[in-house]
């Protein structure tokens, strides 16, 4: 069983800038791919960015292309998402994601494990 717990969420201005942090239990994180997805109130969760299990290719959504950078550092059992630039229309739950499998597309049914996700305002 893999615990994701995610952290560094809040408000903050358009324009601004957040880093979100998903810290696992385990002692497999580097046998992950993981993943960024973010839920909108009123809408359908979505893909923001995944990361294989060394961190060698990413992938993200066009909405937050050049905007969001998502790494991860194996020797913490941790993920990250820099979150620069931020929009109103960025405001969500953000969850991360854990594939049990070293590469991982952005289709959510990939994803076994998932945290309890962080709250995310950009206010305008």
């Amino acid at each position: 069983q893999v615990q994701l717990v995610e952290s560094g969420g809040g408000l903050v201005q358009a324009g601004g800038s957040l880093t979100l942090s998903c810290t696992t239990s385990g002692r497999t994180f580097s046998a992950y791919a993981m993943g960024w997805f973010r839920q909108a109130l009123g809408k359908e969760r979505e893909f923001v960015a995944i990361i294989i299990w060394d961190g060698g290719n990413t992938d993200y959504a066009d909405a937050v292309t050049g905007r969001f950078t998502i790494s991860r550092d194996n020797g913490k059992n941790t993920m990250y998402l820099q979150m620069n630039s931020l929009k109103p229309e960025d405001t969500a739950v953000y969850y991360c994601a854990a594939a049990r499998a070293l590469v991982a597309g952005p289709e959510e049914s990939l994803y076994e494990y998932w945290g309890q996700g962080t709250q995310v305002t950009v206010s305008s």
